[in-house]
């Protein structure tokens, strides 16, 4: 049997194989079965294309509240004009295909089911080129158009389609409790955020790589990127970090090398890139900020500042943070407690806030709710017994026209250890002081010009770069003994005082 005929018998096997799935399923449980666009062979899957679309645009709303985008007139066009010119190259043509910034620190990148791609900022400022975004955006729209996803959620079973797939905190959140909290632990993370198996990563590299090449774009530029964030990954192993691209899309020994391989084996077409040159790529990067962001308000350690909102907290020691746009989250390392702190209602009433939760929760807050200052701000405290299960501890603070709650969580058997704590992050609240503001700052992408044989080193100390020469080389995909040319552009992270708009 030679190659075409195998070929051909694999084919008839696999439809066949298929066709007697799809029989024995219909009238188990609601399936679609479909060849699936990249591989070329059939699947059977238990979410069909428009369940795919529908589950996509719903996890699309959490990503925007929860993880938060970044609104930038500049580079958003931009990067829509690159996403599509290579979704036209998909072998998937029946999603329409959305590119986003996720205001997110660590480098990363991910797509959601029905053509929602995510980059984060912390990527790209990792990116040193065109063709280097393309081959990461490229990948993303690989897991699309292979319906990654949906084979990871068809593996979990009927159970996860038709229930969700979002994950809860640690399995604390009781219904009342959640009511109270609005969702805590509802973060997108679970079966969508899962690793991708080898295979799929594999799969999403090559048609990603192909989809860059034939839309002009150098298909070898994914292996530098995978390599620098391999170095990146390497640079910051010490040190505690949340999800990055690694986490998600497994990073295995020889990957770099497999890229690099293929790329040998595609043919680049011949297209104008959207940046002229290397530099007005770089261009487009100044100025967007590194780490965290001041907007958001930002930690120093276990004390959190919020420059626009004017609010000063202290959190535990040792607890770890969560910011996000909808609220602040800190929780005992071994999970037993947290900590939930956000924005509830306009209004000068803290009773507002306990109003608020008797009327959602149907339960009697009011009642037990007591009148207390904190520094000089009208504030109510209750405690509130979720199903035996939880007890909350929940303070609201009326502050600039808002009113904050401070809500303390823990097992019922735990609540008596950790109220002091829960306490002293509440009485901790207050507005910030002139010199706080003052010393706000945060870290911004600046593009320098290097002169002629300057080190690394001496163009971090001359620019006074908060990134240390390691990090500049691994961000400029460099090594840390290079000497510059005269004139070669570098991009360094300056720390710079944040103005807020509402109190200049």
């Amino acid at each position: 049997m030679n190659e075409f005929e195998k070929n051909a018998w694999m084919c008839r096997f696999h439809r066949r194989r298929w066709l007697l799935t799809c029989l024995l399923l219909t009238g188990l449980q609601a399936t679609a079965c479909s060849m699936n666009p990249v591989s070329g062979l059939p699947e059977v899957t238990l979410v069909s294309v428009e369940q795919e679309k529908k589950i996509g645009a719903e996890e699309a709303k959490k990503v925007e509240a929860q993880m938060g985008l970044l609104d930038d007139p500049q580079f958003l066009p931009y990067l829509d004009a690159l996403g599509q010119r290579l979704a036209k190259e998909s072998p998937r043509q029946d999603v329409t295909h959305q590119f986003q910034v996720a205001d997110m620190a660590e480098p990363n990148a991910f797509a959601l089911p029905g053509g929602y791609v995510y980059v984060s900022r912390g990527l790209l400022a990792l990116v040193n080129s065109e063709d280097e975004l393309a081959g990461v955006v490229g990948h993303e729209i690989g897991h699309v158009a292979a319906r990654h996803t949906v084979q990871k959620i068809s593996r979990q079973g009927p159970f996860a389609a038709v229930f969700g797939i979002a994950s809860g905190l640690a399995g604390m959140v009781v219904p009342l409790a959640g009511n109270i909290i609005e969702g805590v632990g509802d973060l997108t993370q679970g079966v969508l955020f899962s690793p991708y198996s080898r295979g799929q990563e594999t799969e999403a590299d090559r048609v990603g790589q192909e989809m860059a090449a034939k839309a002009g774009w150098d298909p070898a530029a994914l292996s530098v990127f995978l390599n620098s964030l391999e170095r990146e990954v390497e640079l910051m192993s010490k040190e505690p970090r949340k999800p990055s691209f690694f986490d998600s899309h497994p990073a295995t020994p020889d990957r770099v090398k497999k890229t690099a391989e293929h790329a040998k084996e595609l043919k680049q077409a011949s297209r104008a890139p959207i940046s002229a040159t290397h530099e007005s790529f770089l261009a487009r990067l100044d100025g967007m900020v590194y780490g965290q962001r001041a907007a958001n308000g930002i930690f120093e350690g276990r004390t959190f500042l919020h420059p626009d909102m004017n609010f000063h907290l202290q959190f535990p020691e040792t607890w770890q943070h969560e910011n996000t746009p909808q609220r602040l989250v800190s929780a005992a390392p071994n999970g037993e407690g947290a900590v939930l702190v956000g924005a509830v209602a306009e209004g000068t009433d803290p009773m507002d806030g306990a109003r608020a939760v008797e009327k959602k929760t149907k339960s009697d807050v009011v009642a037990k709710t007591e009148k207390l200052t904190i520094g000089d701000l009208p504030a109510a405290h209750t405690r509130i017994k979720a199903d035996g299960k939880v007890t909350l501890d929940i303070t609201w603070i009326a502050h600039g026209g808002l009113i904050y709650q401070v809500a303390g969580m823990a097992p019922t058997r735990q609540f008596d250890t950790l109220q002091p704590l829960f306490h002293s992050v509440a009485h901790s609240f207050r507005p910030l002081s002139a010199s706080e503001r003052a010393g706000i700052k945060e870290k911004r992408i600046r593009l320098v010009k290097a002169r002629a044989g300057e080190s690394i080193e001496a163009l971090a100390a001359r620019t006074t770069s908060a990134w240390k020469k390691e990090q500049i080389a691994v961000m400029n995909n460099l090594a840390v003994g290079d000497h510059l040319k005269e004139g070669q552009i570098i991009k360094v992270a300056i720390a710079e005082q944040y103005e807020s708009k509402k109190f200049k």
